[in-house]
């Protein structure tokens, strides 16, 4: 095959060490300038790009670019091979690119392109910032409250392609399999696909939003998921999740429950908050309360719909910028397509990918060069000089062409911008938001969570955590004492030489004691406690844990995460969890 790639003599390849990105002053990276509208926005851009590290290090930093092709223009000079081998080989050697929009070629036997890459690269993470920059177009009254970070699992879930025509051999001996080995049940001449959420997939994408918001100092992490329904594919993406925070994160990372419950509402300085939402409501919530939110991470589709609907909030696909990353290879990309009847025409907007390359930055570290951009880009807006989507909707705007556009963000970084006056701008404003949102959950903490969509699904979500134990060795009466100074119904019984934890309730001393006419003051802990345990683990549903109850005929479970007694829930607790959140028979 002919080498068409020309790797720059001048820079230095970028490279992975210690398990860390090592970016040399003159990188070099790679770039596709895409089909349709990708050469006339990928022109622009990389004018822009360079002239922020230009203006943001005054020459002692360069990008060296490296083209890599991909689509039409490949196909042309690779004998019609639109995804030749050594692009392939040449994203994975620079390890970081941008690339434009790219169209899938008509016909039988072609697999998307920007799945492709993700698939032969293993580019686990779509990464997408949305955020609202000042005069941008909205349909929101307040846009400025959106910016999150959306971390979607780019490898599994449905999109995996596991699925089967109706009608098929192959359907039909799935379906076959289904009905008489595993007792499903579903309508005749059903197409049916298979839906994979892996632990590994699962944990490996947690991570990576957990990592970011730890560089990022991003206040929460957000696991988005219909659990309530998918308890093993959903529900485990979230169990999952919160097994990473727990066992990797444990020293920055707290859940929501214990914000509320053991920190009374107040965020401790330098931790992190890993709570959940069911899907439909995290949709409500980014139009009710976006600020309660910074990162999100969830499984391809529900990523796939919250990020485009996201981005609509704040100006569309147009300006929304993504990323798709492995451990350490990434490729920045624009979101849209090919606009192919805008291509030639110098008329488009180049945000998605102007700003898909100020991630591109600040994953070089190179922050003073991205924040160059996002912090002349809004001016220029607020300036009315825009690409032709913009003016139509901004009254008495510039119409400007693509290059224009670029011409004009130049000039006004050129121009100076006071960055550290900027920043600290922002962060005033980030802290003060931050604070008033405390005072919310200190003031009402429980409004606070019914308003922020925060709906218990498993006995994690309404379990007493602040377990009071007694010994068997103590009497009966000690106990007693204890209970009342605690206002408590029951005490986890400690374990026994077996290892066996236990409990003892009031309706024990009431049967066993009082009932059965024993002395309190001389009758041990171990001679009336209930054991072993009926425990059931933290990922247990509320409706799993009342179903339990209900068939048991007992007031309360004990709750278990890696061998050991962690918490406990009762008839009361769920009962309240109704009575205030309300249920549905979903």
């Amino acid at each position: 095959m002919p080498r068409h790639i020309k790797v720059p003599e001048s820079g230095e390849k970028i490279r992975v060490e210690n398990d860390n990105l090592v970016v040399p002053d003159q990188p070099i990276l790679g770039y596709v300038e895409g089909d349709g509208i990708g050469p006339d926005i990928t022109r622009a851009c990389l004018r822009i790009w360079d002239a922020a590290v230009e203006k943001a290090y005054g020459g002692k930093r360069k990008i060296h670019w490296c083209e890599i092709f991909l689509g039409e223009k490949a196909a042309g000079i690779y004998d019609g091979d639109y995804f030749p081998q050594e692009s392939l080989e040449a994203f994975q050697d620079l390890t970081v690119s941008i690339k434009g929009p790219l169209t899938t070629p008509v016909g039988g036997g072609f697999r998307s392109l920007n799945v492709a890459l993700r698939q032969d690269l293993d580019l686990y993470a779509c990464v997408r910032p949305v955020r609202h920059y000042a005069g941008v177009p909205s349909p929101l009254k307040h846009p400025g409250k959106v910016d999150v970070v959306i971390f979607r699992e780019n490898t599994e879930d449905v999109y995996c392609g596991i699925e089967f025509k109706a009608g098929s051999d192959e359907n039909a001996k799935l379906a076959k399999f289904l009905r008489e080995e595993l007792d499903a049940n579903f309508f005749d001449n059903a197409g049916l696909g298979i839906k994979p959420i892996s632990e590994f997939g699962s944990k490996r994408l947690v991570r990576k939003a957990i990592q970011y918001a730890i560089d990022h100092g991003r206040e929460s992490v957000t696991l988005v998921h219909k659990g309530n329904i998918m308890k093993f594919t959903e529900g485990a993406f979230r169990n999952w999740g919160y097994e990473v925070a727990r066992e990797e994160f444990g020293d920055v990372t707290i859940t929501e429950e214990e914000l509320y419950n053991e920190y009374k509402g107040k965020q401790p300085e330098g931790k992190i908050v890993v709570k959940d939402r069911i899907a439909d409501i995290m949709f409500q919530m980014m139009l009710l309360r976006p600020e309660e939110f910074d990162v999100l991470a969830t499984m391809n589709l529900n990523g796939d719909y919250l990020s485009d609907a996201v981005a609509a909030e704040v100006g569309g696909v147009g300006i929304a910028p993504g990323a798709n990353m492995s451990d350490h290879v990434a490729v920045f990309e624009a979101t849209h397509g090919t606009a192919p009847k805008y291509a030639g025409l110098d008329k488009v907007n180049p945000g998605s990918l102007l700003f898909s390359g100020v991630m591109m930055l600040e994953y070089l570290g190179w922050q003073e060069a991205a924040d160059l951009i996002t912090l002349a880009y809004p001016e220029v807006i607020t300036d009315g000089v825009v690409t032709y989507d913009f003016a139509r909707q901004i009254p008495g705007a510039t119409e400007v062409k693509t290059s224009e556009f670029a011409d004009a963000l130049i000039e006004r970084m050129s121009g100076g911008v006071d960055l550290e006056a900027k920043r600290q701008q922002q962060q005033d404003l980030l802290a003060k938001e931050r604070r008033q949102r405390e005072i919310r959950r200190l003031l009402e903490p429980m409004e606070e969570m019914v308003a922020t969509g925060k709906v218990p699904t498993a006995v994690a979500d309404l379990m007493t955590r602040s377990l009071i134990t007694v010994r068997d060795e103590e009497t009966v009466e000690a106990a007693m004492h204890v209970m009342a100074d605690n206002s408590v119904n029951a005490l986890v019984v400690e374990p026994d030489s077996d290892g066996q934890w236990g409990i003892l309730t009031k309706r024990d001393i009431i049967t066993k004691i009082v009932n059965g006419s024993r002395n309190p003051a001389s009758t041990r802990v171990a001679e009336i406690a209930t054991r072993p345990l009926v425990s059931v683990p933290i990922e247990t549903t509320v409706r799993e844990a009342a179903n339990i109850l209900s068939e048991k005929h007992f007031s309360r479970l004990t709750i278990e995460q890696g061998g050991r007694v962690v918490g406990m829930v009762s008839e009361d607790d769920i009962f309240e969890t109704v009575e205030k959140f309300g249920w549905t028979a979903e």
